[in-house]
């Protein structure tokens, strides 16, 4: 489910589900929840890389698991996977996605949780959220414009076109494009260079920049609720899973 490697001051964390195309399940996300917990008090760590398994970064939510019914289930399906952005945005250490082919829907959000994204030639990205009637999640409404600028995020959203990683790179949304099946070693070449950082320092950055995105996961905790119980999104659960075009509500 999630693999944990280490060498020296660097953990990676492999996304490992590649039958599910490596998709935020529930365990998924507790699992990362737990690593990055226990990473956060571990001293001797400096920086935790990303990566999936089988050539897929990550596909986003796992829709077979989107089965929302109540107010309640929905607020706390949101309040889980808050805990979860909370736990990484928030964690001190530098943390480094290694991607290679596709970042979709959540599985972009989740990257866009970490300080440096680099992506191989293969790497595609999607924000894919209005096809399944939801906001951008997991913080993306304030992630994503604060890497590519307002005007770029809106295009994104609204039209949900991919991405490839020159391209991305271009709007500011990846780093560094590397060759295709390199990102996790040029992740680890990156990793070396922050042990010429105080790690104070870079704790108390991160803090300060994880302050914004504490008030647009006050807005998703609002609105996205709202729309896990709505009409269109469970249209766009079933024809996911149906392989076929959804039909929306015209209002």
């Amino acid at each position: 489910m999630l693999d944990e490697t280490r060498s020296d001051d660097i953990v990676v964390l492999t996304l490992d589900q590649p039958k599910r195309r490596n998709a935020l399940s529930k365990a998924m996300r507790d699992s990362l929840t737990t690593a990055f917990e226990r990473l956060d008090r571990d001293d001797t760590v400096r920086t935790i890389i990303l990566v999936g398994a089988g050539n897929m970064f990550c596909s986003g939510g796992d829709v077979s698991e989107m089965d929302v019914a109540t107010d309640a289930e929905a607020d706390e399906r949101i309040r889980l996977i808050h805990h979860m952005v909370r736990v990484i945005a928030g964690c001190p250490k530098l943390v480094i996605a290694a991607i290679e082919g596709w970042a979709v829907g959540a599985g972009l959000s989740l990257a866009l949780l970490c300080d440096t994204i680099i992506a191989s030639e293969s790497a595609k990205f999607v924000a894919s959220f209005g096809k399944m009637g939801l906001l951008g999640d997991l913080g993306a409404l304030h992630t994503l414009p604060a890497r590519v600028g307002l005007a770029q995020a809106r295009q994104m959203l609204f039209y949900a076109e991919p991405l490839d990683a020159r391209a991305a790179q271009a709007l500011g949304l990846v780093d560094h494009v590397t060759s295709t099946g390199r990102a996790l070693d040029d992740a680890i070449e990156r990793a070396a260079l922050v042990r010429t950082m105080a790690p104070r320092s870079i704790a108390l950055t991160k803090a300060i920049f994880a302050q914004d995105l504490e008030r647009m996961l006050a807005v998703e905790k609002k609105l996205q609720p709202q729309l896990y119980l709505s009409a269109d999104h469970i249209e766009a659960k079933r024809a996911f899973l149906e392989k076929r075009v959804p039909t929306f509500l015209n209002r």
